[in-house]
């Protein structure tokens, strides 16, 4: 099969340096022989591995480019939806679905991998997010190019020696080359996630399958290395190799380090033992790239490897110098630390350089008094220069202006533990020294949708806020296209409500806002029927958990235009909204998205 022109040229230029990286691999796996005589060339094994490199090459850019160019097309497409609506209450035409694209969503973009299930528990057991049947699909073209790489054109048949040294020197090449994506894919400046509209929770469902081809590949490479050369020489010579110098030595401690990472990653682990899964993940992945340098350090593999590190410096210094420049200015940024009903707290941002946030952010909060040097991902439930609990808070000194962003973290264990009980004992509120990096996110629009569907399950809520607070906004000043906005939120108690509502009371108090809005609240635990009440008929609450169905049933009865459903909260919740979205998908000209942050 002829290669595409781009990838001959390559081939052309990158050809004698294969060839070199086969024959100093050769002679430092195997006491100096070389396995390509001397030849001063590429061999048809050098040209039959790259062509495969070639060819993973462009199954990776071609899918890069398509997604890019269909993000474009979607971009394109919901501004010219706002335009027209804006000033058109019936929106028929956007309601109407297109056929053929509703199939596709509802069978291969918002379908999970089996059946319903894609982030909810499986009978009490965390087997952590399943990928979609699109991601699936990727994941297997990905992993099958991988396969046929390492396999294809190889003489199984032929001497065990060479066919092992083959497998290995392919092996150990994808091996590092694998890693430029798997590093790129775990930063949280990941410049794709912008170019493709992806969120970073999909990139890191991607780095997880990523990570384990790239160590079932070391793995392999490492085995092809041990079969061959014991066969030969007895475990006496791998003593004697790793004695004589760094290289063996090093490929061994990488590819050591890789597998505990394999070992610790299940979601079982990582959830568990979270904190410590971190420190232990970057201290390893640290370890296996100090592993690989000192084995490639005479092979001009080094260049690949080189590249990582740069990547990942880069995005690290970057962090670190968007981290100083928002948090150090004429003064630090500082926290004021409130305790809530429902073992909660708010916590509210006061930020040393302004802010400017948009709905569905999320920003990294670092307090050294609480968590040291590590950091968690919350959502921005609000952002402005505001105190929402109206009072002072603190007494800051104020030499210019300052935007102020608030948080609302749920008690659970370990960082969110600390806070609760370090403001638990000042009395309910204290003042920290804090840092927050970001934002990232928030590339979710929803102006162009005529009718907006927002779920949200506990402390969920916090992802939804800013959103609600846009588009009723936009709906009074005329900027956005809903004329139809439905927020659930599911509670397990009503003294739930006072996170957010100081937040709350401003939006209810936006001119216009009974056209637009209604609020449904579900309280899944209410120790009685009285706490059950509804204070409006645009804000009602109800017992019990919400039929998810029925709710996007009865919206879609009523739809105004595009309808947009989003959802943030537990697993069982969001695979619910999905599944509501995707039984209606031919019916009505419905968009699904899942706010969430797996790791």
């Amino acid at each position: 099969m002829p290669l595409p022109r781009y990838a001959s040229l390559l081939l052309a230029a990158v050809g004698p340096v294969m060839a070199e990286a086969s024959r100093v691999d050769a002679r430092q796996a195997d006491g100096g022989s070389s396995s390509h005589g001397g030849q001063a060339g590429p061999t048809s094994a050098d040209m039959e591995s790259f062509k495969y490199y070639a060819y993973l090459a462009t199954v990776l850019a071609s899918t890069v480019g398509a997604l890019l160019i269909y993000h474009m097309v979607i971009r394109l497409v919901r501004y010219i939806r706002t335009i027209t609506c804006l000033s058109n209450d019936g929106q028929r035409y956007f309601a109407i679905p297109s056929s053929a694209y509703a199939w596709i969503k509802q069978h291969v973009l918002y379908a999970p991998l089996f059946r319903s299930r894609h982030s909810s528990e499986t009978s009490g057991w965390d087997l952590g997010v399943l990928p979609t049947r699109f991601q699936s699909m990727f994941l297997a073209g990905y992993i099958g190019s991988n396969v046929a790489f390492c396999v294809v054109s190889i003489d199984w048949n032929g001497e065990q020696k060479q066919m092992l040294a083959e497998f290995r020197h392919r092996t150990g090449i994808l091996s590092t080359v694998n890693m430029i994506p798997l590093f790129i894919m775990a930063g949280r400046n990941n410049p794709l996630i912008r170019l493709l509209d992806i969120s970073y929770d999909s990139f890191n469902l991607m780095h997880r399958w990523f990570g384990r081809v790239v160590v079932i590949e070391a793995v392999c490479h490492t085995a092809a290395y041990l079969i061959a050369k014991v066969k030969a020489d007895g475990w006496s010579a791998v003593v004697a190799a790793l004695n004589r110098g760094n290289f063996l030595l090093g490929g061994l401690l990488a590819t050591a380090a890789m597998a505990i990472i394999l070992l610790q990653s299940p979601a079982m682990v990582r959830h568990a033992f979270y904190e410590t899964f971190l420190h232990l993940h970057i201290a390893l992945a640290l370890l296996a790239v100090v592993g690989l340098w000192l084995h490639l350090k005479d092979l001009p593999q080094m260049k690949v490897l080189l590249g990582v590190v740069v990547l990942w410096v880069a995005e690290r210094g970057v962090r670190a110098l968007a981290l100083v420049y928002r948090n150090l200015g004429h003064a630090r940024t500082r926290a004021l630390v409130e305790t809530l009903p429902g073992d909660a707290v708010r916590v509210t941002l006061d930020m040393a350089r302004p802010w400017t946030s948009r709905p569905g952010q999320h920003i990294f909060l670092y307090m050294p008094s609480v968590g040291l040097w590590t950091s968690h991902p919350f959502s921005v439930a609000w952002a402005g220069d505001a105190d929402p609990s109206g009072e002072k808070g603190m007494e800051l000194e104020r030499q210019q202006s300052k935007s102020s962003i608030s948080l609302v973290i749920r008690r659970r264990t370990g960082f969110t533990e600390n806070l609760y009980r370090k403001a638990e004992q000042a009395k309910g509120k204290l003042v920290l020294t804090a840092f927050a990096e970001g934002p990232y996110g928030g590339n979710q629009d929803l102006d162009s949708y005529g009718t907006v569907m927002l779920f949200a399950g506990g402390v969920g809520i916090t992802h939804q806020v800013l959103h609600v607070r846009q588009l009723v906004e936009g709906f009074a000043n005329g900027t956005v296209a809903a004329r139809r906005i439905v927020l659930v939120w599911v509670i397990q108690s009503p003294e739930h409500l006072e996170w957010i509502r100081p937040w709350m009371t401003t939006i209810l108090a936006i001119d216009r806002r009974r056209d637009v809005l209604r609020v449904l609240l579900f309280v899944t635990r209410p120790r009685s029927t009285k706490e059950i009440h509804s204070p409006s008929a645009t804000v009602q609450m109800f017992p019990g958990k919400p039929n998810v169905d029925t709710l996007v049933a009865l919206e879609t009865e009523n739809q105004v235009g595009a309808m947009g459903v989003t959802v943030c909260g537990p697993g069982s919740l969001a695979d619910d909204v999905r599944g509501a979205v995707r039984k209606r998908q031919g019916v009505a000209n419905i968009d699904f998205v899942e706010a969430s942050y797996s790791w």
